[in-house]
């Protein structure tokens, strides 16, 4: 991976980039997903590129997009040329690398499956190759028993032996055993962290492995980002559109990161196949996935095995959601946000936009997704200005939504500080 930025890249990271030492608040007044989106599309439709934002054309071309973003606030964020230059060789002294969507090295399978909704920015260390190889994404809680931790550590070991990489995502408990078993056993290891990649690339057990070609990290958040429970459960989609098949080791019913990760790709993306364990003590979680689709892991003992495991998977897998043969260009083009059927949380804020007063059975529709997708996201106390960003939405609708949630008993409002916390006895509906 080339250590020069692309001028399209320096654009999009002056536009989204914290470059202040930390990615959880946007102090700096970057834009947001959606925000950056709207931009992209609409300069794309013009024939533009970001990087024509740095030339001296660059205040027509905010003219000629006519979006309700202050051009003053772009203004400012395309001045910051001096802290880009400070992060980047920050970055570089780690090793640490950064490719945008405009970039030719940017993760093709990124830009196949998510199309628009793949990140703007992908952060990384490693060797970018191992990203597009696909492989088995291994999911799990953070919380589980020495025997759980066995057993997957097998799995990626096996996975290693069958000349397949693991995809997870970094965080203690199962995603760590899985790549703890691949990388032991010499196999490929794509991890996909939600917050702490500048930390992550600076252990020596992971450093080894990145030289050794065989791990590659990466994030679509600052690499000095803390932990978001939002940025957890969007990075789900990311693990799933890097990998051909995915295992569910454990799950909690009805919350939490994994099971929100498994339901959408179950009922909605359809990127891949969905095993379970089917070994051991089970659980709600496994049980109410198998429900939704999700198919029994038969155990493989041999790379043979496995591989036919994964094969097999083909034949049971659901429709797979079209995937269009048009260019990425072409998709952003042609792409239309108002006429999406499934939200997901990085465009709330434009269904929200595009519904207001609009047929009220439109509007319900588009709640009872809201409902859901805050009660996978309230599973801890969170502030309401937490589950605006978490949304992508602005304070006040996250307040609205909020509001309407605890009426319903959905969620439970702590006081002391203010904070919102999903109802037990809703997590069993």
């Amino acid at each position: 991976m080339t250590e020069a930025l692309s001028a399209n890249t320096k654009a999009i990271l002056l536009l989204t980039a914290p470059l202040n030492g930390g990615g959880r608040k946007r102090s700096s007044g970057v834009l947001k997903p959606g925000e950056y989106d709207r931009l992209a599309r609409r300069i794309h439709e013009l024939g533009k590129q970001p990087a024509d934002l740095l030339t001296s054309e660059g205040q027509s071309l905010l003219d000629e997009c006519q979006l309700p973003i202050d051009a003053a606030r772009i203004e400012r964020l395309l001045g910051r040329g001096f802290q880009l230059s400070q992060a980047v060789e920050h970055w570089h002294a780690r090793s640490i690398w950064v490719v945008s969507r405009a970039d030719a090295e940017y993760p093709r399978r990124l830009k196949d499956r998510l199309k628009y909704r793949s990140p703007a920015v992908l952060y990384g260390c490693g060797e970018p190759e191992i990203l597009d190889m696909g492989g088995l994404a291994v999911v799990g809680s953070r919380h589980v028993d020495d025997e759980l931790i066995e057993y997957t550590i097998g799995v990626g070991s096996l996975a290693a032996a069958a000349g397949c990489p693991v995809v997870s995502g970094g965080a203690r408990g199962i995603d760590q055993a899985a790549m703890r078993g691949a990388l032991e056993s010499g196999g490929r290891v794509s991890g996909v962290l939600a917050d702490g990649l500048e930390k992550a690339v600076m252990r020596r057990e992971h450093r080894n492995m990145i030289l050794d070609g065989q791990l590659v990290l990466v994030s679509p958040y600052d690499p000095s980002a803390g932990f978001n429970v939002g940025h957890a459960m969007q990075r789900n989609k990311l693990i799933y559109a890097l990998a051909d098949a995915a295992l569910v080791v454990n799950s909690d019913l009805n919350r939490g990161g994994t099971w929100a990760g498994a339901t959408e790709q179950l009922e909605k993306l359809h990127f891949v196949p969905v095993f379970i364990r089917s070994t051991g003590q089970t659980s709600e979680g496994l049980d109410g996935l198998a429900r939704k689709g999700a198919i029994r892991w038969s155990n493989p003992t041999d790379p043979d095995a496995f591989e036919a495991t994964l094969s097999s998977a083909e034949v049971l897998q659901p429709e797979r959601a079209v995937q269009s043969e048009l260019s990425f260009d072409a998709q952003l083009e042609t792409a239309r946000p108002v006429q999406v059927k499934e939200p997901q949380p990085e465009q709330l804020e434009v269904v929200a936009d595009t519904t207001a007063g609009s047929d009220p059975a439109v509007a319900e529709k588009l709640f009872d997704e809201v409902r859901e997708l805050v009660r996978q996201l309230v599973v801890e106390p969170l502030s309401k200005d937490e589950v605006a960003e978490a949304l992508d939405v602005t304070k006040g609708q996250a307040q609205d939504w909020l509001r309407r949630l605890v009426a319903e008993g959905v969620v439970e409002k702590r006081t002391k500080p203010v904070r919102y916390v999903v109802r037990q006895e809703s997590t069993s509906k």
